[in-house]
């Protein structure tokens, strides 16, 4: 086990008891009917846990380790229910590291109580991982700024009262700012959600811009350089993605446990067989590795480490935590046998959503030229 301070136990308590008698029974539901979850994120909300990586100021610990924590738990039992935490935080990060006081003031408190929800949108239908490569624009003009453009895959956009959405403001491949957009903004159309192979229960969805007109306060940053400020939130959070990842590859490892103890084969139990028994220990093994990289990352953060040393931890967290949850969630199915592939059988869940970690905030091959990066060119 990770020693963990004092404030992070607290969170890990409260939640594992509550996933476990409140979220668990939801799960499979959220999942197989596709729908928004709206209970579960008024338990969150009821649990007031929507600003554990933030700052006191507003209602946080300013513990990335606490959420991290707060997101394995609830991965262990529901990835929905911890994506909910996760859409909700990534723009108040945003708004956090670029927003102007008036802005913060305006956004983060109700973000923080839960009576705003935000979304926030890059990918377009031509560059995911090739951010500076988006075509979306922003024009500014004595009115205000001007966006056109489309989006895919934005991720809680149809329950979201704004968007932190990136769009570029200049000629080269830098000069790109995230602009915050209200959802009802006239211009503005949001597509219908996508049917997703994992990560089913929070919508994703396309958007399409057609001169959405904006006022001059609706940047983030200056003009060329809201851009890093907000990218460089994003690589804070991270660990979180890796958390993610623990929590999804922990739940799938109780299950194939519970399914050894519970299932008989040549007249004794699974957990007799030594080849089933190794693949249990490899699974914890590589479990306990990724939750060691994803604790410290998040430590790291939480002791005011910033820059390339934070964010070459950072990448290895997330790339060999997601890693690790396929691996794990693939390990468990096969245990499983034909009661793996069978949707009457949680761990299908798991399988699916392991998939989906591997691919978002980031790729794990954009993970890797990070890491390798930093490595070429030296970290301090």
């Amino acid at each position: 086990m990770h020693a963990l301070p004092s404030e992070a136990i607290e969170v890990q308590n409260l939640i594992r008891r509550v996933a476990s008698e409140r979220i668990a029974p939801r799960a499979a539901e959220i999942d197989k009917t596709g729908e928004y979850p709206q209970d579960m994120f008024d338990l969150l909300k009821e649990l007031g846990i929507f600003t554990l990586p933030f700052p006191d100021e507003y209602g946080g610990q300013d513990s990335l380790l606490a959420g991290c924590v707060a997101v394995e738990e609830l991965g262990r039992v529901c990835y929905n229910t911890g994506y909910l935490l996760v859409v909700q935080w990534t723009p108040f990060g945003a708004i956090m590291a670029a927003g102007t006081k008036v802005q913060k003031d305006r956004y983060l408190p109700g973000l923080a109580s839960g009576e705003l929800r935000a979304a926030f949108s890059i990918t377009e239908p031509q560059s995911g991982s090739d951010v500076a490569g988006i075509k979306t624009r922003a024009k500014k003009t004595e009115k205000g700024w001007h966006i056109s453009g489309a989006k895919i895959w934005c991720t809680n956009a149809l329950v979201s009262d704004f968007i932190v959405l990136a769009a570029k403001t200049g000629e080269s491949r830098g000069d790109v700012n995230f602009f915050i957009v209200p959802t009802d903004a006239k211009g503005l159309q949001i597509g219908p959600k996508e049917d997703k192979l994992g990560a089913r229960g929070v919508p994703s969805s396309p958007l399409y811009l057609d001169d959405v007109l904006l006022p001059e306060d609706a940047i983030l940053g200056d003009p060329g350089k809201g851009f890093r400020q907000v990218m460089g939130a994003l690589a804070l959070s991270r660990p979180i993605i890796g958390a993610r990842a623990v929590g999804l590859a922990q739940g799938a490892l109780d299950l194939a446990m519970q399914f050894m103890r519970e299932r008989r084969a040549f007249d004794q139990p699974l957990t007799d067989f030594q080849g089933l028994r190794w693949m249990l220990a490899d699974m914890e093994m590589q479990i306990e590795a990724a939750r060691g990289l994803v604790y410290k990352a998040a430590a790291m953060t939480d002791a005011g480490i910033r820059g390339k040393e934070l964010a070459h931890a950072a990448a290895i967290s997330k790339a060999f935590a997601s890693d690790m949850a396929m691996k794990v969630a693939t390990d468990a199915v096969q245990i499983f046998g034909a009661s793996g592939i069978s949707n009457d059988y949680p761990i299908n869940r798991y399988f699916r959503d392991a998939k989906v970690v591997q691919i978002i905030e980031g790729s794990n091959q954009i993970q890797r030229n990070i890491i390798a990066k930093n490595l070429i060119d030296g970290i301090d």
